[in-house]
């Protein structure tokens, strides 16, 4: 099952997907400029392999819901989150807030 469902923070709507695969669920928060996803995030391939996409995305390990994805410190992010001022350890809507 696939779930894309609005969601409102301080005022500015974000976009929540929840995949629910065998065994895990996949979960993603996204802006126009980036997002923020559960530890199946690959953020060094989005660094080193991918850097020309200057992605914007950050990523939170141990969530099994959106909720708790909003509310967790990210475990890593990429350059070009870095360059907001996202960085690690950062709970994630408030990632989000500077990705609008």
């Amino acid at each position: 099952m696939i779930d894309l469902s609005p969601i409102n923070i301080a005022g500015h709507t974000f976009l929540a997907v929840t995949v629910l695969l065998p065994k895990t669920t996949l979960l993603a928060v996204t802006s126009d400029k980036g997002y923020i996803m559960c530890g199946a995030l690959d953020v060094a391939l989005l660094n080193e392999k991918l850097k020309d996409r200057k992605v914007i995305a950050g990523r939170a390990v141990g969530v099994r819901t959106i909720e708790q994805l909003l509310n967790a410190p990210l475990e890593s992010v990429t350059y070009e989150a870095e360059e907001l001022g996202i960085h690690k350890g950062m709970i994630g809507k408030d990632a989000l807030l500077k990705m609008i």
